[in-house]
């Protein structure tokens, strides 16, 4: 595919996702149906509760990931220039988006080691997608992204339902995980496999453990469902028909994260997908996610500044803090143990 077109199809992403209405899909996340036992009397001081914790061995002031984004469109590079200021600032991890059109074209997008200097005491994690690390020069890809920005980790993200319904998609997913199994082993950082909205299932997750994936991130359905912003791309109506007929696919992010929990309790897991308060980001880190990622959410702060980003993420921070607080968890350790109780279907 030419680097023009897919700069375009990048412009038309973030177009769509800029218009929430026209890329949300009928599924929710989940976490509406569980809900915290209120703690009246906390025993604890709101301002010392510690939301603190690491990733690949860097501290993290807060529990969260500024998930990926863009990386192929001309505007990127002030979106991902608020976003690494943000998350310096604040002590956040952040993942960049794709760098497929950064490696195969003549632009940048703002993905060099200038976002490395911008966000100097971060985790910074690169991305690919699985088609492009099965290729013949997929480690050269793996290495060429990761050393374009100093990253701490790749991510490899799947998007077998996009990349169906994509125009010129990827259609053949054979060998992806011997792909995913050889850039593990052959690889100078950890390797880190996200969906991108259908969410991971538990047998997914295992394969993807025993190829030695550090990290899973679930996203889930019920964030940005990117069957709807295909069909908003698509070029005919028969193309937007088959589109929007999967705009309810996938699992919802709250069911990913709590059976992937349950299957493999040594994976450290991310949960994104329709994360949309620190309300739901601690729901998520009681039923087990290590990071809470957010993308979508976050997209209109990161075309204004960096500081319209920090105003954003210190909500959501403070929201989990407060959360934190009325079920008397004094760390995220706590928090773990909090009580949250899944409603009865239909309640």
């Amino acid at each position: 595919m030419k680097d023009t077109e897919l700069t375009q199809r990048k412009n038309d992403h973030l177009d769509i996702v800029l218009h929430p209405r026209q890329a949300v899909g009928t599924l929710r996340p989940g976490f509406e149906h569980w809900r915290f036992e209120h703690c009246a009397l906390p025993e604890l001081n709101l301002d010392d509760i510690d939301l603190g914790t690491h990733l690949f061995g860097q501290p993290l002031k807060a529990p969260i990931l500024i998930s990926s984004m863009t990386g192929g469109a001309n505007r990127a590079k002030d979106i991902n220039r608020h976003l690494a200021e943000a998350a310096q600032t604040l002590g956040l991890a952040m993942g960049v988006g794709s760098q497929r059109v950064a490696i195969e074209g003549e632009a940048n997008w703002g993905l060099t080691s200038e976002l490395r200097r911008i966000a100097p005491d971060i985790p910074l994690l690169a991305n690919l997608g699985a088609a492009q690390i099965k290729g013949e020069r997929g480690l050269d890809y793996a290495r060429r992204a990761v050393d374009m920005i100093e990253a701490n980790a790749l991510i490899i993200h799947l998007n077998p339902l996009q990349e169906a319904l994509q125009t010129g998609g990827d259609r053949d997913w054979r060998g992806i995980l011997t792909a995913i199994e050889r850039t593990v082993a052959k690889l100078e950082v950890p390797v880190v496999v996200k969906e991108v909205g259908a969410g991971l299932s538990v047998s997914v997750g295992r394969q993807l453990a025993e190829a030695g994936v550090a990290m899973l991130d679930v996203a889930g359905a019920g964030g940005t469902s990117w069957a709807a912003v295909e069909g908003e791309r698509a070029s005919t109506p028969q193309a937007r028909a088959i589109a929007m007929a999967f705009t309810d696919w996938g699992i919802p992010t709250s069911q990913a994260l709590h059976d992937l929990r349950q299957a493999l309790p040594g994976m450290p897991l991310i949960a994104s997908g329709g994360v949309a308060s620190g309300i739901d980001a601690a729901k998520a880190l009681c039923l087990g996610a290590h990071l809470v990622g957010q993308a979508a959410a976050v997209l209109s702060s990161a075309t204004t500044s960096s500081d319209a980003v920090i105003e954003h993420f210190q909500t959501l921070i403070e929201q989990l803090r407060v959360a934190c607080f009325c079920t008397g968890s004094a760390d995220l350790v706590a928090l773990k143990h909090a009580t949250l109780t899944q409603a009865e279907a239909g309640a």
